[in-house]
């Protein structure tokens, strides 16, 4: 996989309108960028992010050279862990492979289930039987905690592990990092840019759509908050942001700079930033030419984290 990959949330919803032309254009970006990683999800727009990928493979002459993860689980109503079984797997995986367009969808990520299903028998049987059906090529896990990333690695034929990790949530570099290592589990670092206050773009008075859940959901009110802004309060965000901004090299953006950060650290396999244009897509895929982050510049950005971030997340996941 490249390793910086192109997460597709916001083809499906939630970050405002993303119409199908602009959609397209993104993924076709991407790709002629290099990207070979394409992130999604069952319930991106109840599942129009999965067919516009579909779409786009369909109409690609050549698709063997993608790699296409999707995630279930979160389409479970009521949410519960007792709703994570082997029925449930063939009917979700069916409708990702019919939306996709494939026979075989290439990772299947639970996407981020309720703690105790990380533990449980039953859900990884369940989830080899799906690669012994042909469903699917391999599996993994989303998560929201370390704890919870540390149970997944554990367990033998996990693939991959999806977490939040970016400059300004750095608790996973402790353990969870180097368990995959030692493990040979990938680790897809999602959210990068802290849902774009890394860009270094934002002040406290930039406003957002009210179907954007930078909008709706920075007090957690439609699911876990972390996974806006990465959980830190956006006004902090938006100030430390303008101090990373500072460390940015000539001839590189400050998303660039907070993305090759990322591809530096050990263990982290992919890096799926979203991008609502072409431009975004192709400026995201060019931090992986960018030079290693230098140890001044990697000191000064943990300076940042530890006077202005830490307090606000490092306890919290």
């Amino acid at each position: 996989m490249s390793v910086i990959g192109l997460g597709c949330w916001q083809l499906g919803g939630d970050w405002g309108e993303v119409v199908e032309d602009d959609a397209l254009a993104v993924l076709d970006a991407a790709v002629g960028a290099g990207v070979t990683f394409l992130d999604t999800a069952d319930v991106y727009g109840d599942g129009r992010s999965e067919k516009l990928i579909g779409r786009f493979l369909a109409e690609r002459s050549a698709g063997g050279d993608l790699t296409v993860a999707t995630k279930m689980g979160r389409r479970a109503d009521p949410h519960v862990a007792d709703a994570y079984t082997l029925d449930a797997f063939r009917a979700w995986t069916d409708r990702s492979r019919e939306n996709l367009g494939v026979d075989t969808v290439d990772l299947v990520q639970l996407h981020c289930p309720p703690t105790e299903v990380f533990s449980r028998d039953a859900v990884y049987d369940g989830l080899d039987t799906l690669v012994q059906e042909g469903r699917i090529a391999a599996y993994g896990v989303s998560v929201e905690t370390v704890d919870e990333a540390l149970t997944a690695i554990a367990r033998p034929n996990v693939a991959s592990v999806q977490i939040i990790v970016n400059i300004f949530r750095r608790k996973p570099l402790e353990r969870v990092l180097p368990a995959a290592l030692d493990a040979g589990v990938g680790i897809i670092a999602r959210v990068p840019l802290a849902s774009g206050l890394l860009s270094g773009k934002y002040d406290r008075n930039t406003e957002f759509a009210e179907s954007d859940h930078r909008t709706y959901n920075r007090h957690g009110d439609a699911f876990d908050v972390g996974e806006t802004f990465s959980g830190v309060p956006f006004e902090v965000g938006v100030d430390a942001a303008q101090r990373v901004a500072g460390f940015t090299p000539d001839g590189a953006t400050t998303a660039q700079l907070a993305l090759r950060w990322l591809v530096d650290q050990p263990g982290v396999s992919t890096v799926i930033p979203g991008a609502r244009n072409a431009e975004q897509a192709r400026a995201n895929a060019g931090a992986a030419d960018l030079a290693p982050i230098d140890e001044a510049t990697s000191e000064g950005l943990r300076q940042v984290y530890d006077d202005a971030i830490r307090e606000h997340v490092h306890g919290r996941w």
